[in-house]
């Protein structure tokens, strides 16, 4: 299975299947923590009463870039596991590309119409990202669906191809993760598959504001590289 997604094509777990198939054919089209290995709050967007808890960007004062907030509910979890490599070029790819993740999440959990903006969305994805993003958000939207529980990223490989320009691949493991109904608040826990392991190509772009913009991503459902 190979699509484009800004995000998270098998959100979440196997329960997702249907919806992956929605959104496929939308065209194509995610979560948590800012930090490295940080993981994200719970709320289900509709439904859920819980409390909401901004996640905070990560060295969002130490750059200097006044970054909208990005809010989870307190059932959805993103843990980024070692997105930090010592390089400030390369982390500097990595936090934008891990915040392009959440601000997506942000965004479906929310449940708001697929009309509404979303500035998270806007500030971190840029071109065909951005439209895929939308229409991701929008797909679960329609479906009357948001998710559940944890994803986990690791495996990723930061490539600084020249001046403003830089390549992202990654691991996705939502094998505890899972689609959950807006409107019931119940979570639809399918059987964990190697569909639930997902390779990310991304590509970005870094803007005159010094953010680093996701402008393309593609995925790869079932990738052998991402088994664990």
């Amino acid at each position: 299975m190979h699509d484009t997604f800004p995000s998270r094509p098998v959100r979440r777990g196997a329960g997702a299947a249907s919806l992956v198939v929605a959104a496929a054919l939308l065209l194509s089209a995610c979560g948590g923590g800012d930090s490295a290995s940080s993981n994200k709050a719970d709320k289900v967007p509709g439904a859920d009463t819980g409390t909401k808890t901004a996640a905070p960007s990560a060295s969002a004062s130490a750059d200097g870039i006044k970054r909208p907030d990005i809010t989870l509910p307190k059932d959805v979890k993103n843990v980024f596991e070692g997105w930090q490599t010592g390089d400030p070029q390369q982390d500097a790819v990595l936090a934008d590309s891990r915040r392009h993740i959440n601000a997506i999440d942000a965004a479906v959990t929310e449940g708001t119409p697929q009309t509404k903006k979303f500035p998270a969305v806007d500030f971190y994805t840029k071109d065909a990202a951005l439209l895929d993003a939308y229409q991701y958000i929008a797909s679960f939207y329609k479906a009357g669906q948001s998710f559940s529980g944890t994803a986990r990223y690791y495996n990723q490989h930061v490539k600084l191809q020249n001046t403003g320009a830089a390549s992202v691949t990654y691991c996705a493991d939502e094998t505890t993760a899972y689609t959950k109904d807006r409107k019931t608040g119940k979570v639809e826990k399918g059987t964990p598959s190697s569909d639930d392991y997902i390779l990310y190509n991304t590509q970005l772009k870094k803007n005159t504001k010094g953010v680093w913009q996701t402008v393309v991503i593609t995925s790869d459902g079932g990738a052998k590289a991402c088994q664990r």
